[in-house]
């Protein structure tokens, strides 16, 4: 419900009528899969130490050393860390002994290319680097957990695995959630 109530069906804001008639058409014509894509999004985690593994689509999962795979139906995105865009930038992938990194950056490209094929419509694809321009698709699809406003990191020990802060006024999951319960429990019964 949090994810839907963000989504491009429900907040059509910075949507044209055309566009937003569009994607409520692909809603209607798309598989229960595809439709539960389009409102809460996948996101898969790549690191050196791990297989590719799916994470929460929240704040605290971006990471200077990981690099992210967001797939919204209408969004291929890649998003590269700071520290692997850093080393991606400075062609570490084409040296020598360098086979993990350029392992590691393969990856998400071959799974993002195995989405092309089976999508219709074709996605927007984007590769994009955290600070950058095009990050801002992840961060409008992410829960705003860590953002200038928050004083502690939720989803983490506190340590410095926080993820990253997103400058936001949007509502969190948490609070989103505190807040249902808050009508639920306080909703009269007559």
């Amino acid at each position: 419900m949090f994810h839907l109530r963000r989504s491009q069906f429900l907040q059509v804001f910075n949507n044209s009528p055309d566009e937003t008639a569009f994607y409520r058409h692909i809603l209607n014509e798309e598989d229960v899969n595809n439709s539960l894509i389009m409102m809460q999004p996948t996101l898969m985690s790549y690191t050196f130490d791990t297989p590719p593994q799916p994470v929460l689509l929240d704040s605290v999962s971006i990471k200077p050393d990981v690099i992210l795979l967001l797939d919204t139906f209408f969004h291929i995105l890649i998003f590269h860390g700071e520290t692997v865009a850093q080393w991606r930038k400075a062609g570490y992938q084409e040296q020598d002994g360098y086979d993990n990194f350029r392992e590691l950056l393969e990856a998400p490209v071959g799974d993002a290319q195995d989405l092309l094929v089976d999508r219709f419509p074709i996605p927007r694809y984007v590769v994009c680097d955290q600070g950058g321009s095009q990050a801002r698709f992840l961060l409008s699809k992410l829960n705003p957990s860590t953002t200038h406003m928050s004083q502690g990191m939720y989803g983490t020990s506190g340590g410095g695995g926080a993820g990253a802060a997103i400058f936001t006024d949007d509502v969190s999951l948490q609070v989103f959630m505190e807040h249902l319960k808050r009508l639920a429990v306080g909703a009269s019964t007559t």
